[in-house]
């Protein structure tokens, strides 16, 4: 057992966003921030905190948060209070739904396809925290892009978008061919013919059509579950494609409760699917969504 102060609220010590240094004395304290967005007031509030309890250097995550490293027991529960009071709270680490990351999405990006911050500031509120038999992991990228890995999470959500063309109006001109990353679309006797077997469904070649005569259908969310980084990565297994901003939730709240009722601790979610088969774990999320 940890050697601990007898002044330390051991209450904190189940929070999952206090991490046991080497030396037991001190802690790594894991912030929470949802799509890694951060107000300019809140940053510097954070130096001025990191400051005045001691903390010499702030860590940026992987997922999209900050750690304060090095910070003595003793100053835990004012720490926590400073933090909360911040706007930039305890976070999570241990088996439970962690910090909710995002790319910049539409608000900011010319390859957006969904709102991905918006997004993942919804899903914070609903389910940052709970508590599961494992962690999960949620990200989500505006394109197919992927810039968030979402699909090395136990969550995943991808914006895509279709393009649909009129053979009628088409040109044939070329242009949307050099912005196809997949090379799924070339011009055969003036026509031009897209490969729907390699297309990303990223959006990309939409845009740039001189003509305008390249539409995209409405924006949709694929989710994808399963997936993993850390010692042994892998890729999240695709669940289902949704239309709306509400069924993404309402997917995610499916899956989550299916974890609490069905998965158990000790292995990682990618594991448990497997041994369960992805289809049955497939068709009981498709029950649930449309019950």
């Amino acid at each position: 057992m940890p050697r601990r102060s007898q002044s330390v609220n051991q209450d904190l010590y189940t929070k999952g966003g206090i991490i046991t240094e080497r030396d037991p004395d001190f802690c790594i304290v894991r912030l929470r921030m949802p799509a890694g967005m951060i107000s300019p007031e809140q940053m510097k509030g954070l130096g001025e905190i990191a400051a005045r309890h001691g903390i010499e250097k702030i860590h940026l995550t992987t997922r999209q948060t900050m750690e304060l490293p090095h910070v003595e027991t003793p100053k835990l529960e004012v720490l926590v209070d400073d933090l909360a009071r911040n706007g930039t709270p305890l976070g999570a680490e241990r088996e439970e739904v962690v910090n909710v990351t995002a790319c910049l999405g539409t608000r900011y990006c010319k390859f957006g396809i969904i709102d991905s911050v918006g997004l993942a500031e919804e899903i914070d509120k609903k389910f940052f925290g709970k508590e599961l038999p494992v962690k999960v992991r949620i990200a989500i990228s505006s394109c197919p892009n992927g810039c968030e890995s979402e699909r090395l999470n136990e969550i995943g959500i991808t914006g895509i978008q279709r393009p649909i063309r009129d053979p009628g109006l088409c040109t044939g001109c070329g242009t949307c061919t050099h912005y196809c990353r997949e090379k799924a679309i070339s011009v055969q006797d003036g026509i031009v013919v897209l490969q729907q077997d390699m297309c990303m469904e990223c959006g990309f070649c939409i845009k740039p059509c001189p003509f305008h005569l390249i539409r995209g259908t409405d924006p949709e969310y694929r989710i994808t579950v399963g997936g993993h980084r850390g010692r042994h990565p892998k890729i999240g297994r695709h669940l289902i494609d949704v239309k709306t901003h509400e069924d993404v939730i309402r997917v995610v709240d499916k899956i989550i409760y299916w974890i609490y009722r069905q998965a158990s601790s000790g292995s990682l979610l990618p594991e448990q699917l497997d041994e369960l088969e992805f289809d049955e774990f497939k068709k009981t999320i498709f029950r649930m969504v449309e019950g």
